[in-house]
């Protein structure tokens, strides 16, 4: 009988190009951020990189070479990113995948850079979202980078939130900061003192303009607001002393001081009089929930870029560790590929890549979304201007009939003509990307900053002692110590953990999860490499454990599932984290897959292409069904309490007659019996009788079938692993070391 002989698998060549990188990330169609990628790469990868490799991290004073970056930022554009045509933009429309794209190209360089581009974008962007036109028609314009035959500099500005110690990064709604009136004519607006004091704020060495947080002071003030405040106001403008920082020394940072007088037209939004007291029309609160929303996606791709930006430097690092050396002659294996004729750091770099290519897609997936939420939310406020809808109740009111019309809609069969309304519907359209966006987005800031920082310590190991010297190819080392700060950035993990334990429940999100469950199916059918199947029978393991969790005790009698439970609630939202991101890495791969044909230099080693990156899908896959499965079997059976050799725990036990009985009447009875009671009560030496777990038994045949899931995820990672082995190179990063 002949033996079949297998078909060699094609496999990736070279480093996925930028091409490859347009399509994976859905803007192949967007000229316009394709010439704003390339615009920003060159920043960061020349003057950025110079400047690292000069020793600028060795300073966290601001320098005139730092402020060259400033400069830099402006001529390339990635300033007036933030800003409409009218304002001096780029292009008009939402602007968060573009700024999550030059987020990307900067930290793939250097954090710190990256923040210090953003940061200003982040001082913006309580005027952009709730600023009152003339507020948002001066300062964008202010902040615009200059245009041709323009004498001007830009303003730069800051964003300045947290307050000193014990306050900072503890509680953002905790405001030492405070607002009072000190003049106010009739008829006038009235004049404000500000008093403020910040901690870690960045850009603060050069801004010209800070946007604050401050509460009210004075009774004739109601509650808290956000003001903006300029440099040459009446008062103390003191950029205080600069932050010590073992991290983004690239970025200014300090602890300011501001003591000012502004006119109250600088409150952001605006305010209304009633019966003598000024009221913001928003709470600082409900600025920074808008501003955050978007802005902490930026944060995650900074993360994403560190991690496959790794991959270059280490594969290099690893084939020629050994050359030069007596034993490793040209043409052997030990001079071809170093370290890499060992099957450790091939996985545990493959490892490394799978993790940077899952939370590249998360991020690039948040950022798409609120792009697409951004015109619907302008669309929803004429809806509730035309209906007569004023105030959060109301407008809550609305949204939860229109989550519940959608949520049975999508209960729908797919062929039934109803479930149309879900794509035409604004509103329902709204709900369903409203609450997807919320998800998103706390879920890239979680998983991305905090796994991904772990991950890139796995990456520096892998270059050795190398790894933590400063001349370390790709500045690995000081991106590992810049995720450490980037997992705090823009609020630390324990607030990303909060806010999705309430979106998570959200039921419109909840149904879009049971639609995934769907669609991961049918994915596995059509691609199984993908790992599809795995990550479907996870997704279902997740929802058992959260309705579970809902509607069950603890052994104590308490409720489970309740927002001061985070022990139980935040494990359960990281828990989520690493499926978002699993699913959005497979369906970025797909999408490669579908339309790298149409382009000629994508379409010749596209097989190869996909087949690797379906690797690395399910080897992701398979690792975030192993973590959920922890974490889900924690939680599920971990409150419960164990039986002890007491009258109630040893109701389930056998006793030796009874059992000696038995074994006359049917043979091998005493195989199958466990937790024996002796005749004279002695019993097995352990904590007690085993735990009986019947009414969990649904999850306890959803692990056995996930068990069965992850068939092949072991063979998908040794190929991603010989694909790595085999890649080509460039002969030299494209930026200095």
């Amino acid at each position: 009988m002949a033996t079949a002989i297998p078909v060699e698998r094609e496999t990736m060549r070279t480093l996925p190009s930028d091409t490859t990188r347009q399509i994976q990330w859905g803007f192949a169609d967007r000229f316009d951020l394709q010439m704003l990628v390339q615009s920003a790469r060159a920043v960061a990868r020349g003057p950025v990189a110079r400047l690292v490799a000069n020793g600028g991290r060795n300073s966290h004073e601001w320098t005139e070479a730092k402020a060259t970056l400033l400069e830099a930022f402006d001529n390339a554009g990635i300033t007036a990113v933030f800003m409409e045509p009218e304002e001096g933009g780029l292009f008009s429309g939402p602007k968060n995948l573009a700024l999550a794209l030059v987020a990307f190209e900067l930290a793939w360089v250097d954090g710190g850079a990256a923040t210090a581009s953003l940061a200003g974008c982040l001082a913006l962007a309580p005027i952009h979202e709730r600023g009152t036109p003339e507020q948002q028609r001066r300062y964008m314009k202010l902040a615009a980078p200059p245009q041709p035959g323009e004498d001007r500099k830009p303003w730069r500005g800051a964003f300045c939130l947290t307050e000193p110690i014990p306050y900072v990064g503890v509680d953002t709604g905790m405001l030492n900061g405070k607002l009072r009136i000190v003049e106010w004519k009739p008829g006038e607006d009235p004049a404000l003192q500000v008093d403020k004091r910040g901690r870690f704020i960045t850009n603060i060495g050069f801004a010209n303009f800070v946007t604050a947080a401050v509460d009210s002071g004075d009774e004739r003030i109601k509650g808290s607001c956000m003001v903006i405040l300029e440099e040459s106001d009446p008062g103390i403008f003191d950029r205080g002393t600069p932050t010590k920082k073992l991290v983004h020394q690239l970025s200014s940072t300090g602890d300011p001081v501001f003591n000012l007088r502004v006119p109250a037209s600088r409150i952001i939004g605006g305010y209304d009089i009633k019966d003598g007291v000024l009221i913001p029309r928003y709470n600082h609160s409900e600025i920074i929930e808008a501003v955050f929303r978007r802005t902490r996606v930026t944060v995650g791709v900074m993360t994403a870029a560190k991690l496959l930006s790794a991959v270059e430097p280490v594969i290099r690092y690893q084939r020629g560790r050994f050359r030069g050396g007596e034993t490793a002659t040209p043409g052997s294996v030990r001079y071809e590929l170093g370290l890499q004729a060992r099957q450790d750091t091939l996985h545990r770099l493959a490892d490394v890549w799978a993790t940077g290519e899952a939370s590249a897609s998360l991020a690039f997936a948040a950022a798409h979304a609120f792009d697409q939420l951004d015109p619907l939310e302008k669309e929803m406020n004429h809806i509730y201007a035309e209906r007569g809808i004023i105030g959060p109740k109301a407008k809550a009111k609305l949204l939860r009939e229109a989550v519940d019309r959608a949520v049975a809609l999508m209960q729908l069969p797919d062929d039934d003509s109803q479930k149309e309304a879900l794509n035409s519907d604004l509103l329902l359209r709204f709900v369903a990307l409203d609450s997807l966006a919320d998800v998103l987005c706390p879920a890239a800031k979680l998983w991305n900053t905090g796994w991904g920082a772990q991950m890139m310590r796995e990456a520096v190991s892998l270059m050795g002692g190398y790894g933590i010297t400063e001349d370390c190819p790709g500045f690995l080392g000081n991106k590992w110590m810049d995720a450490q700060l980037e997992a705090t950035y823009e609020g630390p993990e324990a607030v990303q953990r909060r806010q999705l334990s309430v979106t998570m429940t959200n039921p419109m999100f909840l149904a879009q999860v049971r639609g995934w469950i769907g669609e991961m199916r049918a994915i596995a059918n059509d691609h199984p490499p993908t790992g599809a199947c795995g990550l479907a029978t996870t997704m279902t393991m997740w929802l058992w454990t959260l309705e579970h969790l809902q509607h069950t005790k603890d052994a104590n009698g308490s409720k489970l599932y309740q927002s001061a439970r985070q022990g139980v609630t935040f494990p359960l939202a990281d828990a989520l984290c690493w499926l978002v991101a699993a699913r959005c890495q497979i369906l970025d791969v797909l999408r490669l897959e579908r339309e790298g044909s149409n382009d000629a230099s994508v379409a010749e080693g596209l097989a190869g292409l996909v087949n690797f990156l379906s690797d690395l899908c399910h080897l992701q896959s398979a690792r975030a069904s192993g973590e959920v499965a922890r974490i889900c079997a924690e939680l599920v059976f971990g409150y419960n309490r164990h039986p002890a050799w007491d009258a109630e725990g040893s109701k389930s036990c056998w006793q030796r007659d009874e059992l000696d009985f038995l074994e006359g009447v049917i043979p091998g009875m005493n195989s199958y019996a466990f937790d024996v009671i002796d005749n004279d009560g002695s019993h097995p030496k352990k904590t007690g009788p085993c735990a009986s777990c019947l009414s969990e038994e649904p999850f306890l045949a959803l692990q056995r079938k996930l068990a069965g899931c992850l068939t092949g995820s072991r063979l998908a990672k040794d190929r991603a692993a010989d694909a790595i082995s085999k890649l080509m190179i460039p002969e030299a990063l494209d930026y200095p070391a």
